[in-house]
């Protein structure tokens, strides 16, 4: 069926609702429009679905929801009577819809004899996570869109391992929803396979983040010192990031103007706090009241932002690699000084995350294994070290603002526990006489500068993935020797699990095939480009090898420009 003839079918559907029929009907005369509506699917990837809201086939909306459910639905009911009973725990954020999504995947499980726990408002992933684990349910479904703009939303599910689904499972659930052809024969019920989560759940999840404290002592001589300004940047994280920090005696203050649960998040352009522009007004009330710091989450509360006091006292916003490689610095510092740190530590990190990750590793004796992008793949991991008692798993990160700390809680990146952590991390070298951003300058001055950068291209319409997919796909047809003064001494073809040396040998990569090429530098640095799984944006990560910020910046310029000369080759 062509568009045209889609488009026309769910406008003349009965079971159309109103809104539904007034919105398709106000792009009678837009072919575009339409095409981009019923062009395509919107596509069941890993663990999940992303879409601009709205109605058509590749939009969120209720009916695609609904598909969505029927398929997982159908994969529960193939794993037996007793997966039914386990049920399935959903959850949602605060974007528009996000209730709604839920209480349709709901209606849909409760249809097909499935139990459905629904939370009763709003909770972010990590606690959607442990819900899973907590309630023993054989699935959880989080309905979110994350850090995308505020016309997206999205549906992830969770194994019963509380990490994201497998590849393949997903893929099970793929065929099972490609077999819904008719969108609006989907229905929901109204029944007491529906439950309500316990509210016992949320106080076990924030009982054991007692578990991964690290520096209690400093906490209690220097957090009710500390002066800590949050925002939730109208997002799931308020709550539970408010809790923990109280619990732990550190005086929090919230901005304001960012608390309300604002479907638009009209004080920012985008809820990412990967983004310093996401954490002005929390950096403006801190300078107001001179704060030590300033955290900021996402609305689904799995990205933390990080803004400190420098050495002149002026905030500055922290990447996500550089919170990342502090934490990584802290945690493995923590635990050498108690004596906890094990023999068989290992810590896990995305391909595309910092290079200073392995230095600090090396320095303590611990593993470092790089994934796929993707917490799941991180998730996966945690799965295969806890099966074959091979590792003990220490922390996860992706230079996306995304960590995890310790197995007992959450197996997705975790914003809450993240937030306790760095929290804990200023109170302890401040009961040290030290800074955050001094400890930062003495990582650099020890292991050398790096300077980490990703720059997004962004692209528009129906093929846009498509598009994104052949400008990687050229890459690996091209010779590449040297961009600017660094040679490149291997380029990894994520998509092929091949590595190649410059002297034409090849190596196989043990790693999840995925859609990437990776370019080596001699100095340690490194380019990589991928097509981002959850909007439409080439994503162009720069890990630049300096003796200081001002020479990787320069650094940086050159190699940027011979590599952009290249992609255009």
């Amino acid at each position: 069926m062509d568009y045209r003839s889609a488009y026309q079918a769910w406008l003349e559907n009965p079971a159309l609702n109103e809104e539904g029929k007034k919105e398709l009907l106000s792009v009678a005369s837009d072919e575009k429009a339409k095409e981009y509506r019923f062009g395509a699917e919107l596509e069941f990837g890993t663990a999940g679905m992303r879409g601009i809201i709205g109605y058509g086939t590749n939009m969120m909306n209720v009916y695609t929801v609904r598909r969505a459910t029927q398929g997982l639905a159908e994969y529960i009911k193939t794993l037996g009577d007793a997966a039914c009973r386990r049920g399935v725990v959903i959850s949602y954020d605060t974007r528009r819809k996000s209730q709604e999504f839920a209480a349709a995947a709901a209606g849909v499980l409760a249809a097909n004899g499935i139990v459905a726990y629904l939370f009763g408002d709003v909770h972010p992933v990590p606690m959607l996570s442990y819900a899973v684990r907590k309630l023993r349910t054989i699935a959880g479904i989080m309905i979110t869109a994350s850090h995308n703009p505020k016309e997206y939303n999205g549906y992830k599910v969770y194994g019963e391992d509380g990490a994201q689904m497998s590849p393949e499972a997903t893929a099970i659930v793929v065929g099972y929803i490609q077999h819904i052809t008719d969108y609006f024969s989907v229905t929901e019920a109204k029944n007491s396979y529906i439950k309500k989560v316990p509210s016992s759940v949320d106080k076990s999840y924030y009982k054991i983040l007692t578990k991964v404290a690290l520096s209690p002592e400093a906490v209690k001589k220097e957090g009710k010192n500390l002066k800590l300004v949050y925002t939730p940047v109208h997002g799931s994280g308020y709550v539970p990031v408010t809790t923990v920090l109280k619990k732990l005696k550190i005086n929090v203050t919230v901005v304001p103007e960012q608390v309300k649960k604002d479907t638009e998040f009209s004080t920012v352009e985008v809820p990412n706090p990967e983004f310093k522009e996401t954490l002005s007004m929390g950096i403006a009330l801190a300078q107001k009241i001179n704060a030590d710091v300033v955290f900021g989450t996402d609305p689904d509360s799995d990205r933390l932002g990080v803004a400190v006091k420098d050495d002149k006292g002026e905030f500055v916003a922290l990447s996500g690699n550089q919170v990342g490689i502090l934490l990584l610095d802290y945690i493995l510092t923590r635990l050498k000084e108690d004596g906890k740190l094990p023999a068989n530590g290992v810590v896990v990190k995305s391909f595309v995350t910092t290079g200073m990750a392995k230095a600090i590793c090396e320095a303590f004796d611990v593993e470092l294994v790089d994934v796929p992008v993707g917490f799941k793949f991180i998730g996966e991991k945690i799965k295969e070290y806890e099966a074959d008692k091979s590792h003990t798993f220490l922390f996860g990160f992706e230079e996306s603002c995304g960590y995890l700390r310790g197995t007992a809680g959450s197996r997705d990146k975790d914003a809450v526990v993240a937030s306790m952590l760095c929290a804990e991390m200023v109170c302890y070298y401040t009961y040290k006489r030290r800074s955050v951003y001094g400890r930062l300058l003495e990582i650099y001055e020890k292991y050398g500068y790096v300077l980490d950068r990703n720059v997004s291209i962004k692209y528009e319409g129906l093929n846009a993935m498509k598009e994104m997919n052949a400008v990687v796909d050229s890459l690996k047809t091209k010779k590449a020797e040297k961009f600017d003064i660094y040679n490149v001494t291997a380029v990894r073809d994520y998509s092929s699990s091949v590595r190649r040396l410059a002297d034409g040998t090849e190596e196989v990569l043990n790693i999840p095939k995925t859609n990437a090429v990776y370019y080596e530098l001699e100095n340690g640095g490194f380019i990589c480009v991928r097509p981002s799984g959850t909007e439409p944006k080439l994503k162009i990560y720069y890990s630049v090898r300096a003796k200081d910020e001002e020479a990787a910046e320069k650094a940086f310029d050159k190699l940027q420009a011979a590599f952009v000369a290249f992609m255009k080759k």
